[in-house]
Formats: C-alpha cells, structure tokens, sequence
C-alpha cells in the first residue's frame, strides 16, 4: 500500500510538471507570435523592395536623354525633368534624388536637396563597387513627402516606416552615380506582420492542444509504467547475475586469448588448451585434433576434464567436419553419431570445426558430463568463442612458422637476404666438389651511393637500391641467384659459368645498371653505375667464406681503380685479372676495354 500511495505521488507531481512546462511554453509561445513575425517580414520587404528598386532603375536610366552626360554634368533637358517628375505619381515611391558618381544630388524631387552630397562611406565602398545599399528607418512624419496626416488619428502613431533604397549607375564598366529611392513602407509591413501573428497564432494553439493530448497520454502510461517496475526489477536481478557470469567467462578468454598467442610451439599451445578449458567449461569434456602434414587424417594432440582422444581420425568420421559447422548431438529429435565419439553413451556433445584463414585446420570436441545437459547446452556460445580462439592461435603459431621458413628476402629490393644467399653459396659449392661443375661469385657495391642519400635524400637512395636489384634480377638466369647482402651490396652466385663467362656477364650486368635511369619526382637521378668484383671456384677458395671474401677484395680492387668497373679475384692463374683482359683473349688486340674509371 505504501508502495503504491508513493507511485501516485510521483505521478502528480510528473502531471503538476508538465503543467509548469505548458504554462511555460504559452508564455514562451505568446512572446514569439509578437516578436518574430517584424523582422522575418523585414527580410522579406527588404529582398522585395532591392529587385523593385533594380528595375526602377533601369527604367529611370532608359529614359534619360543622355545618361552620362546628365550624370556627369547634372544638367537635364525638359523632357527628362518631366518624366522624371511624374514617376512618383506612377509608382510606391514618394521621393527619389539622382547623384553624381561624387555623391552630389543632381536632381532630386525635393528641390532643396539639389546640390548636398552625401559623404558616407557606402556611397564609394559599396554603390561604387556597383551594389545596392538599403536603409530602413523610421521617420517622423514631417519627413515623408505628401504624407496625408488626415489618414491618421490624433492618437495614431506620429512616425512612418520608411526604406531608403540606393542603386548604383553602371555604364560599361564606370560607375557614374546613383538614384535613391523612397517608399512609406508602413502599410504594407504592419498588414504582413499582422497575417505572420495570426499565422503563428493559430499554429501555437494547435501545438498546445496536441501538447495538452500528449500530457494525457503520458499520465496514464506513468501508472502503467509503476506497475511494471515490479517486474522488471526481478528481471534486472536475473540479468546482474548474467552479467557476472558473462565478466567471468570474458576475463577466462581474455586470458586464454593472451597465453595462447604467446605460445612458441603447437605442443605449448594445446597444453595452455587443456588447463584452461578445464576451468572456462568444467561441465564438459573434451579433446582437440589437427589436420596432419598429408591432410589424409586428423591427429589427436591434447584431451581434459576426464576426456580422451583417438591418435587419429578420418576427416570423413566426424558430422562437423563433413557438413563443414557446428554440430550438436542430442539437439534434433534424429541424431547420427560421429565415428570418433564410439562407444558412446547418449551424452550429447559438440564437434566445431576449427578454422583458420577460411581453411579447416582442426576439430574441437566437447561432451556433457553425467547429469548437465541442460547447463551443457546452455554453454554452446562459449564453446563456440574458445574454439575461434583455438583457431586464430593455431593459425599464428603456423604463421610463425611459416615466416621463419620463408624469412629468406630482402624486404626493399625482393632479392634474396645474406641468409639465403650463404645456404645457397654453400650448397652450390657441394655440387661443384661432386660433379666439377664451375662455379663464380661476383660481389657488386653501387659507387657513390652515400652522395644519392645526401643528396637527393633515403627514398632517392632506395629507388636507386631497388633499380640495381632489378636488373641484377634480370640478369639472373636459370639456377643464378642475386642476393642483397647488406646496404648497397650485392652478390650474385653463377652456377654452370666458367670464369669467362662469369667475366662477361659481370661486365654485362654493369652496362645494363649505367644504362638504368631512375626517376624521383619530377626529375631524373644521376647516372647509376657499380663495381664489380669476381670471384672463381676453387681457384680462390672452396669454402664460401673464402670466396666472398676475394670476391669483395676484387670489387675493392674495382673500386681503387677508379669504380665503375669489374676486377677479378687475384690468384687465379688461368682468369684473367680484368674485362679488358678476357676480351682481349677472345677479340682482336684492337678492341677497345670496356673498363671504365
């Protein structure tokens, strides 16, 4: 009883509120219908008033006899007067005064006007620049031109709303003066202003009776509203008790999540599996398999709660991975059960595919313990959640993998890195001891590379390192590989040459890297040119160690002699120590070298 004795009292007072609220919004809404409606009709008369001032404009200008002349000189002939003297009678204007472009009247219809000048400063700033100028004032009635007073009574108001309108006159291009135009804008204004306040009006009764409608409505939903609070207070309690469960199971996989993505290997990975889901799901069993390296068949790797898991099963035998989603056995009135969970005992469990990257990589398998099946089917959204966190750490410790396997490029040029290059430097020379075949190295360094990053700054210097690995990428046939060892070093190692051929394609290499040309922006870099040093298995070393150790005391040697050219390694008694020389042995005694200095 106290209870509802309390909720009638807070309904009165909500109703005495909205009341305030409408008495306020009367009042509110009564000062609004006297004050908008002047200056919304000003605006109004005003945009009227500057387009029929424009077009008296052009009509007094059209008239006139000579229109510069009477601008400039301020004379008119009869004709021009006498038009002009009519045009008040003809239009809403009751006076209008022709000036100069120096702002003197030249004619007005007041003649005592003749010859004053108005000195403001809109007359230049703003008619001079060819715009109107509008004034609105109120003026006494003295003032208004022909005003019949007998219009008014004695108790009327003593004063006329009046616009002064200027237009100036244009003749190509010049401003040489302006008419202002006055109009006893009073009539017209109250009789807008009076339909704009009956308007709003009419419009702020309705909104009152529809507000008064809308309080009545309200009224009698507040009591409704009172008797379900009950209700949903109950409801409340029950979604708190949610609400820390669901904490609890989010703080749970918020740390499995956190373990398992620092796990080094799948065997760490599946043990954090197994201690955790014990306690995110202490109502179920379960077990976890992954595909195998040959796919054929799924391997059983971790199992808790008292469950246990087979070494290993067939893609084909479990309904999830079959039907590729979630299956729940024990869900629908007909269930089959999966060939992995025999011998089975009517519990009902669940089998999610895990995934990684849109491919199937595992199965997670989960089964009710004795007597909770209901809380067990109840968990299905959070078995859901731990299996895609399986999935994504699976998916990073095999993406870890992977990059470590294939961590074997130059991020900046795509060539390969000193690592690979020394495992492949390593196994070519193995072939050569087994089956004698030649084997060269050749070490290239860009001359002058520091003088591109002063220069022309590090993103010049990048272009040019990714321009040099490109034709020395190019220049790499079949087993040949190019390497970016380290700054803008390169190696290249050249299976199956012999120690001329190895000469030429070293000399080939520099000439297409002189003939690159590098563009940055809106201008082209400096010519690019290497030096080369070449290196020749066995005669300068049978480890690899060795070889590139002579071949960069070549490419030293190139680069003592003026850059830009290939040396060969020196103890090589039959290669010959330079291009120069290896061309010479296979040219004529006139062919010129190809070194460059």
């Amino acid at each position: 009883m106290k209870n509802t004795d309390g909720s009638d009292m807070v309904s009165r007072l909500k109703l005495a509120g909205i009341l305030l609220t409408m008495g306020g919004l009367t009042v509110l809404s009564g000062w609004g219908i006297y004050a908008i409606p002047a200056p919304v009709v000003d605006r109004m008369l005003e945009s009227d008033l500057r387009h029929a001032a424009a077009q008296m404009n052009r009509q007094v200008v059209s008239h006139l006899e000579d229109v510069d002349a009477t601008f400039r000189t301020g004379k008119l002939d009869a004709h021009d007067e006498e038009f002009l003297e009519l045009l008040p009678a003809t239009s809403d204007i009751y006076r209008f005064e022709l000036f100069n472009d120096a702002g003197r009247v030249i004619w007005s219809t007041r003649a005592t006007d003749v010859g004053s000048v108005n000195s403001d400063s809109y007359f230049s700033d703003v008619l001079g620049r060819g715009n109107i100028v509008y004034k609105h004032e109120e003026k006494p009635l003295t003032e208004v031109d022909d005003f019949d007073g007998n219009l008014l009574e004695l108790t009327g108001p003593q004063t006329r709303h009046v616009a002064e309108i200027y237009t100036p006159v244009i003749r190509e291009g010049r401003f040489v003066g302006a008419i202002e135009f006055y109009s006893d804008i009073t009539q017209v204004r109250n009789l807008f202003i009076n339909r704009v306040r009956l308007l709003l009006t009419v419009l702020s009764g309705i909104a009152l009776i529809a507000l008064s409608a809308v309080t009545l409505v309200i009224f009698r939903a507040n009591r409704r509203q009172v008797r379900s609070l009950r209700g949903r207070a109950a409801k409340e309690r029950e979604l708190m008790d949610d609400q820390l469960r669901l904490a609890r199971e989010v703080r749970l996989l918020g740390e499995l999540n956190e373990w398992l993505q620092s796990s080094r290997s799948l065997d760490e990975l599946f043990d954090m599996v197994s201690r955790f889901m014990t306690h995110i799901l202490p109502e179920a069993e379960g077990s976890v398999y992954v595909y195998s390296n040959s796919r054929d068949v799924l391997d059983g790797c971790a199992s808790w709660n008292g469950g246990t898991h087979k070494s290993h099963i067939h893609p084909e035998g479990c309904w999830g991975l079959r039907r590729g989603r979630t299956y729940e056995y024990g869900a629908s009135e007909i269930d089959f059960v999966c060939e992995h969970a025999e011998p089975h005992d009517g519990r009902p469990y669940f089998c999610f595919p895990i995934l990684a990257h849109g491919e199937t990589v595992g199965l997670l398998h989960l089964r009710a313990h004795e007597d909770c099946d209901e809380v067990f089917h109840s968990s299905k959204k959070l078995a859901q959640l731990c299996a895609e966190q399986i999935s994504m750490a699976i998916a990073n410790v095999r993406m870890r993998d992977q990059l470590h396997d294939q961590s074997v490029r130059d991020p900046l040029t795509g060539l390969f890195n000193r690592r690979h290059m020394t495992e492949t430097l390593r196994k070519s020379i193995s072939r050569s001891q087994q089956t004698g075949a030649s084997l060269s190295l050749i070490a290239v360094d860009v001359d002058h590379f520091k003088k591109f990053n002063d220069t022309h700054g590090h993103d010049a210097g990048d272009m040019v390192l990714r321009a040099v690995g490109s034709a020395l990428e190019q220049g790499c046939d079949r087993d040949e590989v190019a390497c970016r060892i380290g700054g803008e070093e390169f190696m290249l190692i050249l299976p199956d040459n012999t120690p001329d051929d190895a000469m030429t394609r070293a000399e080939q290499l520099r000439q297409a890297v002189e003939a690159v040309s590098v563009r940055y922006g809106e201008k082209s870099l400096p010519r690019i040119t290497i030096s080369v040093g070449v290196a020749h298995y066995p005669a300068h070393g049978t480890m690899p160690q060795d070889l590139m150790r002579a071949a960069d005391d070549a490419l030293y040697m190139a680069k003592d002699k003026g850059r830009n050219q290939v040396q060969v390694a020196k103890g090589a008694a039959s290669a010959p120590s330079t291009v120069a020389d290896a061309k010479h042995k296979r040219a004529p005694k006139s062919a010129p070298s190809t070194s460059a200095a």
